[in-house]
């Protein structure tokens, strides 16, 4: 086969598995490492110490699988209403795309199947790596590379059509195949993004302090959350989605197909209370198959203080505005 032959057949396999984009790369030195080494020498990464590791593997997809030609970069849609609640007591807020079950579980199924089909029909020669988020790849810029969007001004993938209520993941491959454009910018003169930050962790347009964002905080930071930022989190226990929500781009975005990523009772709005009274076991219970086990039952409780607090005095605020 051809590689026009052959990224014809990847890109109709990938929508008949309900991929909601797919585009290809050609592997090879994304550009971006010095960005990543600034943000790293700022401390912008926080306690993701990780995020240091690899870092030359970071910059070369090729690292990861010897011999690479392209990347098929895929795209996943999780976008959805949020759900109505019935519970009462105070709730907490939960980012949309820990609503389901587990994306990793989810898009490396579809992406294991896609891959199989590709050594199966191409033969000899062919050989893959798939990977979902965990493994060292600037997985957004080589996104844009594939064309399957832009890396917006709050540095997340976007979409004309799609908007970025999506998840990402890439197989690599040793097979040559017909790379895409490249993503076109289209956050133009908006700054909705930026402005709407509760945390201000934009320190200007494509750059991000991670160690100041709300998903960070809640997700990735262990110990304790200092005042300074307790108090802006608002009622978030699990990430943050503000700056998904102003955008523009979000607004008539279509939802997602995939059934797995409908909202699980009490995921989007978890009762504060409940989660204060969470054990081992009722942690596992609530969180069984879920993405928001990243964070520990320490570190949900914690969560859910803060927005309990928050809430409280978002509401004793009122009370003394209204009589004001």
């Amino acid at each position: 086969m051809s590689p026009k032959e052959r990224t014809e057949y990847i890109k109709s396999y990938a929508r008949e598995i309900g991929l909601d984009r797919c585009g290809i790369a050609d592997a090879r030195p994304i550009g971006r490492g010095e960005y990543l080494r600034e943000f790293l020498a700022r401390g912008y990464g926080g306690s993701m110490g990780y995020l240091s590791q690899h870092v030359s593997i970071r910059e070369d997809p090729r690292e990861l699988l010897e011999g690479a030609k392209s990347v098929v970069v895929a795209a996943l849609s999780y976008k959805q209403d949020e759900p109505s609640v019935e519970v009462e007591g105070a709730l907490g807020r939960v980012a949309m795309y820990a609503w389901g079950d587990d994306y990793h579980r989810v898009l490396k199924k579809k992406l294991m199947g896609l891959a199989d089909g590709m050594r199966e029909r191409f033969g000899e020669g062919c050989e893959t790596r798939v990977c979902v988020d965990t493994a060292p790849l600037l997985e957004r810029e080589v996104a844009a590379l594939a064309g399957v969007g832009w890396v917006g001004k709050n540095t997340l993938v976007m979409h004309e059509d799609l908007g970025s209520y999506f998840f990402l993941g890439e197989i690599l491959t040793t097979v040559e195949l017909v790379a895409d454009e490249p993503g076109v910018d289209h956050c133009g003169s908006c700054r909705a993004c930026l402005d709407a930050c509760p945390t201000d962790a934009f320190v200007a347009p494509y750059q991000m302090d991670a160690s100041r964002c709300v998903s960070y905080l809640t997700i990735e930071h262990r110990g304790d959350i200092s005042r300074a930022f307790s108090e802006m989190m608002g009622d978030w226990v699990f990430g943050c989605d503000v700056c998904q929500q102003v955008c523009p781009f979000n607004r008539d975005a279509p939802d997602g197909g995939e059934a797995r990523f409908v909202a699980k009772p009490g995921r989007a709005r978890p009762a504060l209370e409940s989660v204060l009274g969470w054990d081992e076991d009722a942690y596992r219970r609530a969180l069984s198959g879920s993405s928001m086990k990243r964070a520990k039952l320490l570190m949900m409780k914690r969560n859910a203080s803060i927005a309990l607090e928050n809430l409280g005095s978002a509401e004793d605020k009122g009370k003394g505005e209204s009589h004001a």
